[in-house]
């Protein structure tokens, strides 16, 4: 069983969380920023679907890159730089969670429910939340989503409305990752994808550390705007 939390309660210690399902934690709680910080800070994502309550978890292992791990194929690298990609930061938020919210296919469902939507909005009009877009002739052709505490970036959702849109944008996120304070990117949960652009594996314990060494304190970080090519930065 898992706890019932009343709004704005402090989260249980997220080595509580079930093995099966993988991370489970909690339900309940809210969606504030003030909860929302909080549950970031301490490795803890909502995650559920319009018919359930707010299901609150901490995965074991956790599925992460840090800079110079994410892996360019040839293909790629032919894609990032001779297609006429240009990259943009913070441009178009709400475009972007919902290009990340259309389903993947016809009659498909979304995880970001519109309380979802409202609370990442939120984050990202108070600094927390930020977004990478990727154009292709003037053209939306992927994009990321996510939340960074200070030395962290938790990846939320990526989407791709053409040949290789999400990898191009996880590759410039990578690329811009010093310029944006960036040492570790959360992926949340490993995914075939995920493992060979270079993401592993680390112990929720690991990653715990790592959260306590690179978030000193969660102060808004501002993104430049860009745009940036592939190449240049």
């Amino acid at each position: 069983m898992i706890p019932w939390l009343p709004a704005g309660s402090e989260f249980p210690p997220p080595e509580h969380a079930l093995d099966d399902p993988n991370g489970l934690l909690a339900a309940g709680n809210d969606l504030s920023a003030t909860t929302l910080v909080r549950a970031y800070r301490l490795g803890i994502f909502p995650w559920y679907e319009a018919d359930q309550p707010i299901l609150w978890w901490s995965p074991n292992p956790r599925c992460v890159f840090r800079p110079g791990d994410f892996h360019i194929s040839r293909r790629l690298a032919r894609h990032l730089r001779g297609t006429g990609l240009s990259f943009h930061l913070d441009d178009d938020f709400a475009g972007t969670l919902d290009a990340c919210a259309a389903p993947r296919e016809p009659g498909g469902g979304t995880w970001i429910t519109t309380a979802m939507r409202t609370a990442y909005l939120r984050l990202h009009a108070l600094g927390h939340a930020h977004c990478l877009t990727v154009r292709q002739d003037d053209e939306l052709a992927g994009g990321i989503y996510g939340v960074q505490l200070g030395g962290v970036f938790f990846g939320e959702s990526m989407f791709s409305t053409r040949t290789n849109g999400s990898k191009s944008a996880l590759a410039m996120l990578w690329a811009l990752a010093p310029r944006l304070g960036i040492g570790l990117l959360d992926a949340q949960v490993e995914n075939p994808h995920l493992m060979r652009l270079g993401a592993y594996l680390m112990p929720r314990a690991d990653f715990q550390r790592e959260l306590d060494r690179l978030i000193v304190e969660t102060a808004p970080r501002p993104w430049p705007k860009g745009p940036f090519y592939w190449g240049e930065v």
